[in-house]
């Protein structure tokens, strides 16, 4: 390699010498021998044995014997294989992007609550869309009857994109679209938005989650079979290398995983499984890796083991590194780097005593910052009952202020970098993600894992091991199975959707269909399906086109079906 940014460490001597640990290792003997068996004689511990929260044995105590034994393997921020970080200053030089996550009812609704976040200090926006544009349907489908703009903002065509970001320059603040099976067709429509306002593409930054893959392993919304959806991915990822410079064309997502139900350890495996699939499936179109592998970006979630999970986030950016070089060949420092959006966990949310969901975002959130995220979301403390108010939304993002202004963490970079406890943990995960990449591999690569239940099993053995131990009370959940108050209990204020919001969206759809150029639309639905039965063709082109035309959603969907087919997975028990 020729940058000093992606150059070997220059310290590769042992971390924890021969002589010192044979020395801890003698004073820990006796130590366990007298101080330790006197007070357990005292006082035993609560529990036989301890474990992480994805069932690694944890020790009583940690020494020098656990750290690695190749100061490599830790080394420094900003380099090489990047475990303290993806960049040399962190967050002394900034933070992380305040993400809060909005949307509900039409895109005007979702407007104003991005205007009022934005005033309250957010530095990028986080879009939520309703059902029916996650399944791209449109709103006037049968199917998509109360649930138009109930669970996120409904979008149907150009017009409604064009509304969600009224007054808001895209040039100056990132977008992320939490979407998948229509992703594409969405990007296509902030494209449209962005040509129309006279921007430059190559100025505009953000992302679109884009990860199908995790739907057939954990999430479970697609529209076509695990091909041809992995063939849009790659063409969303060949456009933006080639058109849109600082724009995240993919945002290969463990969150769902996680809140499927896997444990912190399969969240990171199966996303670097998926990962690879997508790494594979681009560079066998001939593009190199290092021309798109830098806008690849990541979205975990930061789970309740505090320790477990800053160690996630070193062990995942560690082996991402590895994997990169090592495997692909890369050799942009760049394209080695594992840049992550993080979201507090909403699965631990508890309806009773929500005021305690505050306290459990805040360690999550202090969790993923000490893991080294760029980008963080935190939950609303009445998530358990419905999308936030905007008063839940104002806690949440005032306390990832705090975190970031008040508690003095982000004045060192990785400060749990070398710890016994952390630096295991690391490893440990580490070596849990290779073990899971062998087995993805003998069954013939993660397609065919999805094909034959793998990830969908081992998400459900997890999810019902957890529910088991958290139903006896061997997993803790304060105010559900430990300090429960009797009564009523507290309440909160919860947000309440516009009854009228669907019907004004029906008619916008309506009056689009009724005034838009119908030759122009049919040509470029025409085109559109042309194309997707050339494999070796990228469809975004036709998919701007497509939505320039006032072409919807459920249209364009629709018509792609008659040449994809659809998908119906095999169930796993």
């Amino acid at each position: 390699m020729t940058t000093e940014d992606a150059r070997e460490p220059v310290v590769d001597s042992e971390l924890a010498t021969e002589a010192l640990v044979a020395a801890v290792k003698a004073e820990l003997s006796d130590w366990e021998s007298h101080e330790l068996a006197a007070f357990l004689r005292r006082q035993p511990e609560s529990k036989d044995e301890y474990r992480t929260g994805s069932g690694m044995p944890v020790k009583r105590v940690y020494t020098p014997e656990d750290l690695p034994s190749e100061w490599a393997d830790i080394g420094f921020p900003g380099r090489y294989p990047y475990t303290r970080g993806p960049y040399p200053t962190m967050y002394r030089g900034r933070n992380w992007t305040m993400r809060q996550i909005a949307g509900f009812g039409q895109a005007e609704e979702t407007n104003k609550r991005f205007q009022y976040l934005i005033a309250q200090g957010q530095t990028g926006l986080s879009i939520d869309f309703d059902m029916p544009t996650l399944m791209g349907l449109d709103s006037d489908n049968p199917m998509s009857l109360g649930e138009v703009g109930r669970e996120g903002v409904a979008i149907d065509t150009l017009p409604d994109m064009e509304a969600l970001f009224d007054g808001i320059d895209l040039e100056e603040i990132s977008v992320s679209m939490t979407i998948n099976p229509s992703a594409w067709i969405l990007l296509a429509m902030y494209i449209a938005v962005a040509k129309r306002r006279g921007y430059d593409l190559n100025k505009l930054s953000g992302t679109i989650q884009n990860d199908i893959l995790k739907e057939y392993v954990a999430q479970k919304e697609w529209v076509f079979p695990v091909r041809p959806s992995m063939r849009i991915v790659r063409d969303t990822i060949a456009y933006c290398s080639q058109h849109m410079a600082r724009y995240n064309p993919v945002n290969i997502s463990g969150y769902h995983i996680s809140e499927a139900g896997a444990n912190a350890l399969q969240e990171i495996a199966f996303t670097m499984a998926i990962t690879r699939a997508y790494v594979d499936d681009v560079v066998a179109t001939g593009i190199d890796v290092d021309q798109f592998a830098p806008r690849l970006s990541f979205f975990f979630v930061s789970q309740a083991d505090f320790f477990e999970e800053a160690a996630k986030f070193r062990a995942v950016r560690r082996y991402y590194a590895k994997m990169m070089r090592e495997r692909f060949g890369s050799e942009n420092p760049q394209s080695m780097r594992l840049r992550f959006h993080a979201q507090t966990a909403a699965a631990t949310l508890t309806k009773p005593q929500p005021l305690n969901n505050i306290i459990r975002t805040a360690l999550q959130a202090l969790s993923a910052v000490l893991g080294g995220a760029q980008s963080l979301h935190t939950n609303g403390l009445d998530e358990a009952y419905t999308i936030p108010s905007e008063q839940a939304m104002k806690v949440a993002l005032r306390t990832q202020q705090i975190i970031a202004d008040e508690t003095g963490v982000t004045s060192v970079i990785d400060p749990l970098g070398g710890s016994y406890y952390v630096e295991h943990l690391t490893s440990e995960l580490e070596r849990g993600i290779d073990d899971y990449m062998a087995t993805v591999d003998e069954l013939g690569g993660v397609v065919a894992a999805i094909e034959q239940g793998f990830f969908q099993r081992e998400i459900s053995d997890t999810a019902y091991d957890f529910a088991r131990r958290k139903a006896s009370g061997d997993r803790p959940v304060i105010g559900v199975n430990k300090y429960v108050d009797e009564g009523a209990g507290e309440k909160v204020e919860t947000h309440k959707l516009d009854p009228e919001s669907e019907a004004r969206q029906l008619a916008r759809l309506a009056d689009v269909r009724a005034t838009r150029d119908e030759n122009r639309a049919k040509a470029a639905l025409d085109r559109l399906v042309e194309l997707a039965g050339d494999h070796d063709a990228n469809l975004m082109p036709a998919t701007i086109e497509a939505v320039e035309a006032h072409l919807s959603m459920g249209e364009i969907t629709g018509a792609l079906r008659d040449v994809f087919g659809s998908y119906t997975e095999t169930p796993v028990f």
